[in-house]
């Protein structure tokens, strides 16, 4: 990529270093969280000043694009997923809607007996087994997010499912169940070691958890499900109308 710009050009050379920034972050080059060049030999071949190409950085950095770190260098930032409350889909629908593969790197299944919270939202014995989907998920260059579901045995899930569809396909299809309203809650924790292990995390490290209740077409409870996602791989966006 030329690293060059015009100095006869009566945009201000400030805009012009950041439209330049913009173009090499979108370059194969750099894209994926590799570094650009330091500033001072970014400066260099600009012929600015390292005032006005920091310029340039902060507003990136600033929006996201870039990530700086003192005494490494600065990087292009790697694509967040994100994630809407509107229109709400299942995962794998939403990811596919945006154009995100999706990788399945673990899928347990197994029969227990639901804590004192799952029992109380299913309004079921505590005593009655459950059927619990464990999934880690994420792109080909890693994991971002572990999923842990509990269903109503009111549905019938076996557990022989083939769990690489939809979810919500399967129990819409299969069992006739459809699931319609979700209610959630957004909070936040350090990962620990379990946490760490699966995506990939240094303990510690900032994890988003989803906690999402879903209910059928007569707003009965059906799935009660845990998501733990990667902070820096993953942004949950609310959108808000004023009526």
């Amino acid at each position: 990529m030329k690293l060059k710009l015009d100095h006869k050009n009566p945009l201000p050379l400030h805009l012009q270093a950041e439209n330049l920034l913009r173009d090499m972050i979108k370059d194969p080059q750099y894209v994926g969280g590799k570094f650009l060049p330091n500033e001072v030999e970014l400066a260099k071949k600009l012929a600015i000043s390292r005032s006005t190409l920091r310029h340039a950085l902060n507003k990136l950095v600033y929006e996201g694009l870039l990530i700086r770190k003192k005494g490494v260098g600065t990087k292009v930032a790697e694509v967040a997923i994100s994630s809407k409350s509107k229109n709400w889909l299942s995962f794998t629908q939403e990811m596919t809607a945006r154009g995100i593969t999706i990788k399945n790197f673990e899928l347990h299944i197994s029969w227990v007996l639901p804590n004192e919270a799952i029992a109380n939202f299913f309004d079921i014995d505590p005593d009655r087994k459950i059927l619990k989907l464990e999934r880690l998920r994420g792109k080909a260059e890693g994991p971002f997010v572990y999923f842990i579901s509990y269903f109503h045995p009111r549905i019938g899930l076996t557990g022989e499912e083939d769990f690489t569809r939809p979810l919500y396909e399967i129990m819409e299809k299969d069992y006739m169940t459809v699931a319609t309203l979700s209610k959630e809650e957004i909070s936040a924790k350090l990962a620990d070691k379990f946490l760490a292990a699966k995506l990939d995390l240094q303990q510690g490290d900032a994890v988003l958890i989803r906690k999402r209740f879903v209910y059928d077409q007569g707003e009965r409870p059906i799935e009660y499900n845990l998501g733990y996602y990667r902070a820096d791989s993953f942004v949950y966006t609310v959108e808000s109308r004023r009526e």
